[in-house]
């Protein structure tokens, strides 16, 4: 607890003013608490006529004679009214003094309910906004082994499950604490022997509690980990929903759904028997001391006559007091190791560090000049080397094209000159900076990306092509449409580029998303195109008209095209044949073909001339 509370610490600071503001009205929540029980015994003196008649007024003798001073002085002022017959008035003078007290208590309650509401929101808001952050920067290597559906787990149901666990210490660390010593405090000032006995049962009861709870924890990080693998089936389920339907494979995914929905039950089912018997034990422990309480102190009352009857009930009301604190902090001990295993796993992706971070003072580059340069580069995503000493140039204003069969690492080329992926040997650079020398936002700044999954954002056409260029206007989104070829299906839209394009593009075709992912790379304008396999996916009708938008963009660029359909690449400036990560063949489109090899071969399999 003490390890996650550090953690939290620099969270909670920025909100200071509200703690400071809650432990105040919660010391006062308290205070007034307590009084407000203590007021009852005047009422009930009166009602009883117990009250201790005082006729001299006291004097007061500082702040360590106050409880003596209070006291007296409410028997003084009760006292002269029931001197002179005026019983209603005495009754009057306590009743609203029990009003009073119990309306302040519940006034400074608000109060710190306000303030311990505006923190905890407010940490909760700056942890998900910062682990969105580091789940951006995070390079794509930390998603390669782990399933999206536990990262989404985590960003809402565990921060959530903090929320309504681990937080609610914020609420009761200050005031259920201090409304027991109070309590415990004005008790030992009534009776001290009557008090020892409630003393016994704040120890017992917590180490029973503490016994029960042992094994929480595990649980609930076990429960949580088993929810994120429920959320994964759901999300991949949703995803590849074609794929499932297309292969009758319903059945296997239901059966993977149940397994992991019994498996969450059986954990939500022990953790929630573990959690239900904190209430009831702690209270049947309360009923026990209060049972013993009332042997051992009618026995005060009746038998050695040592405390008034009235005195006594309100001491009782005091023990009984402690139950509800007493009982709160213990079902609060539970709930929060579910949040201590929910934290666990939030500032595990909090603290995950970016292992291609920019090197300090690494060199902005804000324009291209001359040529990309990759050096004898090696490069594996495990144990297997997917590049060997592969090195290749490219001049500026040039096209080359990477083709090879599939597992050739053409696409690797692309995640590297991107840096989403940094080489094991060798070097890539531009200008002959080496880009891991250089800021990846200056780097990727200078470079369009286009994939073979044309990804688009559930909004609308326009804000999708201003990822690429932010600031651009509408003229300029309309002109990156029409040279992307995609303009003569979205000019007959109704809502035109204020069309919402569904979640993932699906309210248009495949080759419709691929000109719109086009059209994004030419409203950015980048001096280095970079085409991963961009045509490999569409039909003959649609890779046409990709093809002519393909090339519209690469007039006056530099472009690293990485193909499947060899015809997409036959006017490329230099083809680069790929086999096993190492360079088969190397020319020009004719050349190739005149050298009757590999990449002849990998034309006739295409059937092209």
């Amino acid at each position: 607890m003490k390890k996650i509370l550090i953690q939290l610490l620099p969270f909670i600071k920025k909100y200071k003013k509200h703690v400071v503001l809650n432990v105040i009205f919660n010391i006062l929540n308290a205070l007034f608490g307590t009084l407000s029980l203590v007021s009852l015994i005047p009422m009930l003196d009166v009602l009883f006529d117990k009250t201790n008649r005082v006729k001299k007024e006291p004097v007061w003798n500082g702040i360590g004679d106050f409880l003596k001073y209070g006291n007296d002085l409410l028997n003084y002022k009760v006292s002269g009214y029931l001197e002179n017959g005026d019983e209603q008035i005495a009754l009057l003078i306590v009743i609203a003094l029990v009003i009073i007290t119990f309306a302040l208590k519940n006034l400074f309650g608000y109060f710190a309910s306000q303030h311990v509401m505006y923190l905890k929101n407010g940490v909760l808001t700056d942890l998900r906004n910062d682990m969105y952050d580091n789940i951006i920067n995070l390079p794509l290597r930390f998603y390669s082994k782990r399933q999206k559906g536990d990262i989404m787990a985590r960003i809402l149901g565990d921060i959530g499950e903090m929320q309504n666990s681990l937080f609610i210490i914020l609420e009761l660390i200050v005031r259920e604490p201090l409304n027991v010593i109070f309590a415990i405090g004005m008790m030992f000032y009534i009776n001290w022997r009557l008090s020892l006995f409630v003393l016994v049962f704040i120890p017992t009861a917590g180490f029973v509690i503490s016994r029960i709870g042992k094994r929480l924890k595990s649980q609930s990080l076990t429960a949580q980990q088993e929810s994120g693998r429920l959320i994964s089936i759901v999300e991949e389920t949703l995803t590849g929903l074609k794929i499932v339907k297309s292969y009758t494979a319903e059945s296997v995914f239901k059966y993977n759904f149940k397994n992991s929905a019994d498996r969450l039950l059986k954990l939500s089912n022990s953790i929630g028997l573990r959690n239900n018997l904190a209430g009831p034990v702690s209270e049947f422990l309360g009923i026990t001391t209060i049972a013993i309480l009332l042997w051992y102190g009618g026995t005060l009352v009746l038998v050695d006559k040592t405390i008034e009857g009235t005195t006594f009930i309100g001491f009782m009301l005091l023990a009984y007091g402690i139950l509800t604190p007493a009982k709160a902090i213990s079902k609060a001990s539970y709930k929060v190791k579910n949040g201590m295993a929910a934290a666990d796993r939030v500032f595990e992706i909090l603290h995950e560090a970016d292992t291609m971070p920019d090197i300090p003072n690494a060199l902005e580059l804000n324009e291209f000049k001359s040529e990309i340069t990759i050096n004898t580069i090696s490069f594996k995503y495990d144990d297997d080397l997917v590049l060997k000493n592969f090195s290749i140039k490219v001049p500026k204003g040039k096209t080359v094209a990477l083709v090879g069969q599939s597992g050739s690492g053409k696409s690797t080329i692309a995640n590297l000159l991107t840096r989403f992926y940094d080489v094991n040997e060798g070097s890539i650079a531009i200008d002959g900076n080496d880009i891991r020398n250089i800021t990846k936002k200056s780097l990727r700044d200078l470079m369009g990306l286009v994939t073979q999954d044309s990804i688009l954002f559930n909004d609308t056409i326009k804000n999708n092509l201003l990822i690429g260029k932010q600031e651009a206007s509408e003229e300029e989104v309309v002109e990156a449409l029409k040279i992307a070829n995609a303009w003569e299906f979205v000019k007959d839209l109704p809502k035109g580029i204020e069309t919402n394009v569904g979640d993932a593009g699906n309210n248009f075709s495949g080759g419709q998303k691929q000109r719109l992912s086009i059209a994004r790379a030419v409203l950015k304008n980048p001096p280095i195109m970079v085409l991963d396999e961009a045509t490999s996916a569409l039909d003959t009708e649609s890779e046409r008209l990709v093809q002519i938008a393909l090339e519209n963009m690469m007039k006056n660029r530099t472009s690293i095209v990485i193909a499947h359909r060899l015809s997409t690449i036959q006017n490329a400036d230099e083809i680069i044949v790929m086999h096993k990560g190492e360079i088969a063949e190397q020319g020009k489109h004719n050349e190739l073909m005149a050298k009757n090899g590999t990449y002849k071969k990998l034309v006739e399999m295409q059937s092209f001339d």
